[in-house]
């Protein structure tokens, strides 16, 4: 069986730093091997581009068990980070972000280009770094879209590993019917994950549409949560119905939670699952 492997971008800012511990705590707990990106703009940047990567590969040492490698690219950050994914047959990309305030590399806005138009799997990172325990406590906004359960099936995977818990937030739906659909999906992800072993919580949000996503930023922050799963859903949409200024909210949220965007399964044949061994 192929090997599990992540993708780091890397600008050699102090956030793609931080992407790269949470590729080596990931890394470690999968057994996966770890390729370090540098996408360059031409030809006469390749010499400093070698020479950088070269040093960061010394500068890590022995600090990784599993194989460790670089890659440089002529080329575009929206275009190519995919291509090498595809290429490499990268089961997970984990990259830094510097919010929507940054001026550096990779910005909250662009991160989101890059997202929304990549078929691998995404873990975004700002300036937080990981617990040496990995991800404890993962929130889990839970719509009416019906690839729930691919949702919870990654999550699940990735509670498993770290041992650690679900906090489900749904909105609130004053439609009828919209709130019998929602409370059949949030007795779907009980019984799924009472079934996968996985401890966890369920609360549902005072507000519906757009402050529905602030309530979600404000829960991960209150329970201190490790990271946060949307779906990369179709239409260029990380999340459905809502617009994305909402979308740049939750990948550049303030309280620096990491996002783990979870792609629909139809976009991408993958090995098993999304974190296939």
């Amino acid at each position: 069986m192929a090997k599990h492997c992540i993708l780091v971008p890397m600008d050699f800012t102090s956030v793609s730093d931080i992407a790269l511990e949470h590729a080596f705590v990931v890394g470690k707990a999968f057994s996966s091997d770890i390729l370090l990106l540098h996408i360059i703009g031409s030809k006469k940047e390749m010499p400093d581009a070698r020479k950088r990567m070269e040093g960061l590969l010394e500068r890590l040492g022995q600090a990784y068990p599993f194989s460790l490698r670089t890659a440089i690219r002529i080329g575009s950050i929206f275009e190519d980070i995919d291509d090498v994914a595809v290429e490499q047959d990268a089961d997970l990309v984990i990259m830094g972000t510097h919010g929507l305030k940054g001026m550096q590399f990779i910005t909250g806005g662009r991160s989101l280009r890059i997202v929304t138009n990549c078929s691998t799997p995404f873990i975004i990172t700002q300036e937080k770094s990981i617990r040496e325990s990995g991800y404890d406590d993962i929130v889990v906004p839970l719509d009416l879209h019906q690839d729930t359960k691919q949702k919870l099936s990654t999550v699940s995977e990735m509670a498993a590993y770290f041992k650690g818990r679900v906090h489900i937030i749904s909105p609130a739906e004053s439609d009828e019917f919209l709130q019998n659909q929602l409370l059949r999906n949030i007795e779907f992800a009980k019984e799924y994950l009472t079934q996968k072993k996985i401890e966890f919580t369920v609360k549902i949000s005072g507000h519906s549409a757009s402050a529905f996503v602030k309530d979600v930023i404000r829960y991960a922050a209150a329970i201190e949560a490790d990271l946060i799963s949307i779906m990369n859903l179709h239409e260029k949409s990380l999340m459905g119905i809502l617009g994305q200024s909402y979308e740049q909210q939750i990948i550049t949220n303030e309280a620096q939670v990491p996002v783990l965007v979870i792609n629909p399964i139809e976009t991408r044949v993958i090995r098993g699952s999304v974190f296939a061994q």
